[in-house]
């Protein structure tokens, strides 16, 4: 049989990304990406309106546009002929939704609706919901609902039902013209192979469904909101489907549109961190995945069933068949940093940066390596775009604590560091507590690939070896994987994921192990860290909130 191929489709916070890899071993060919013209709308939509503060949107279109400005670009570049081309994968940031008619037309994109806030994609870090989140987690406690315990007794803003109780409240009008509500993942598949199906992924961690149970009952929806009732029945519904499943083929409209053929598959949507994990290869018990990027995700697979506090979702059949698949995270991990960079770096280090060649990150990467844990006598707590594991929520902030006139910006930027990953530390540390098996720890992500400095913190503060996915986008590798499983043995793919995974995922010889003494001083700090923690995140002192009241 001739060389066959897989495409997977990464839909990230600021653009898409194309990966294209042979299905025989992974290896990758070729890559582009496509930057969202639209980007993330903070302030204004596109006439102008202005927004509420803490909302996060975009446009469809967008989306729409990635595979189109991607794919013909990537075949041609790479000499592959599209017969060649026997699936596509697609994964995306999540919770990312969206009101669709029921041909899935958004309704952003229609007249009547297109100066409404709510009737575009709300993103993933769309924090604007928090009070509709805190009256779901209220009522859901009142009432004792037992699959609060799958989601850490809590459910989060940036979630699925929080979203959208947003709209029946806020844009009562758009709420009843909306058919559907989908991820944007899902509506990815249906406009490529014309059918509705929800991903078990998407929905078990962003929807609280299982699929012993579905989703939560008309009545507790009810009693969240009156008239809400019908929130899941009616605005969630649709076949779901386990993550990466076969959900067809292209339509002759799609492939045309995106230089493929009516035979390429079409594998059902996972979220992008999820489907970082079979890019590893072999199996999964007991490896942690950490997708570090805009924010991070924490994977953890096991066969038995536990609970944790302030886990984001723990889904039998979430990511691979036959696991439960846990999912922990930070909100803000690369987003800190480019913080940092945009806001608190004075001219004369971007100066010395560039007369040395260098970009900003890197020489100030130079700098801080230089230095010693704790030689520059400073704490963060990671909270900058809120707390997602294990505190679970979104109103507390960012902050840096033991400044003085001696501070440097690369003591700064080394503290942000250090503090993601005392947030990491705390999740593994929660994992494990509950009976969660954390006895492996690797990496994925454009930090873990390009920051070894960064790595080598993570490494020391865990005291753990971390080990480096062998895919330079690994959610893209995964997405292709689960691509050649849809496609099936007779097209030149695999029987299932776990074959696929087997064939096709890798890792690198690279391995950060932990230096020994850093690993004492990081013991020390890392004990403040949990002080400052515990007191600014647990109720010892509201500061933050008291703060972001005014």
């Amino acid at each position: 049989m001739s060389a066959k191929y897989t495409i997977g489709l990464d839909f990230g916070t600021l653009s898409g990304r194309a990966v294209l890899v042979s299905a025989e071993d992974g290896r990758e060919l070729g890559y582009k990406e496509y930057v969202y013209p639209h980007g993330v709308m903070d302030r204004t939509l596109p006439d102008g309106r202005p927004l509420k503060p803490d909302s996060a949107l975009q446009h469809p279109q967008d989306y729409l546009d990635v595979p189109e400005k991607t794919i013909p670009a990537l075949l041609a570049e790479c000499g592959v002929d599209k017969e060649a081309v026997i699936g596509i994968g697609i994964d995306f940031t999540a919770c990312t939704v969206m009101p669709v008619y029921a041909d899935g037309t958004p309704l952003c994109m229609t007249d009547a609706y297109r100066g409404e806030p709510n009737a575009y994609v709300k993103l993933w870090k769309h924090h604007a919901a928090q009070e509709y989140a805190d009256r779901i987690n209220a009522t859901a406690e009142a009432r004792g609902e037992a699959w609060l315990k799958r989601y850490g007794g809590k459910t989060s803003c940036e979630w699925a039902f929080a979203k959208l109780l947003e709209t029946y409240v806020e844009a009562p009008d758009v709420y009843r013209a909306a058919d559907l509500c989908l991820e944007a993942g899902d509506w990815m598949v249906m406009q490529l192979c014309g059918k509705l199906r929800r991903s078990a992924c998407m929905a078990g961690y962003k929807a609280l469904w299982s699929r012993e149970e579905g989703y939560p009952s008309r009545a507790f929806f009810e009693a969240v909101a009156e008239g809400f009732g019908g929130a899941a029945e009616e605005k969630l519904r649709g076949e779901v489907v386990a993550a990466g499943a076969p959900c067809g083929y292209l339509t002759k409209e799609a492939a045309a549109r995106i230089g493929l053929t009516e035979k390429t598959a079409v594998s059902a949507a996972v979220i992008d961190a999820h489907a970082a994990v079979p890019s590893l290869g072999g199996d999964c018990e007991g490896k942690m995945l950490m997708i570090l990027g805009t924010s991070t995700c924490h994977i953890s697979l096991s066969k038995s069933l536990a609970y944790a506090e302030g886990i984001c979702g723990v889904v039998r059949d979430g990511v691979m068949p036959g696991y439960y698949a846990y999912e922990a995270g930070q909100a803000c991990v690369g987003d800190c940093f480019s913080w940092f960079m945009h806001n608190c770096v004075p001219e004369s280090v971007s100066e010395a940066a560039r007369e040395r060649g260098m970009n900003l990150h890197r020489y100030l990467r130079s700098l801080a390596e230089k230095k010693r844990p704790g030689e520059g006598r400073l704490i963060a707590l990671d909270w900058w775009n809120g707390n997602r594991s294990v505190l679970s929520d979104t109103t507390l902030s960012g902050m840096i604590i033991g400044l003085n006139l001696n501070t440097r910006p690369e003591d700064l930027y080394r503290a942000l560091i250090e503090a993601t990953a005392y947030g990491t530390r705390k999740i593994v540390e929660n994992y494990e507590q509950n009976g969660i098996p954390v006895r492996e720890v690797y990496a994925t992500g454009g930090i873990a690939d390009k920051d070894p400095f960064t790595m080598q913190i993570y490494a020391d503060v865990l005291n753990r070896p971390i080990r480096i996915a062998g895919a330079s986008n690994g959610p893209a590798l995964g997405s292709a994987i689960f691509a050649s499983a849809a496609a099936g043995r007779a097209a030149g793919g695999y029987d299932d994921p776990f074959e696929a995974s087997r064939a096709m995922g890798k890792l690198r010889d690279t391995v950060y192990s932990p230096i020994s003494e850093n690993v004492e001083a990081y013991r020390l700090l890392y004990a403040e860290y949990e002080r400052l923690h515990d007191y600014f995140g647990r109720g010892g002192n509201e500061v933050m909130k008291r703060l972001r009241a005014f």
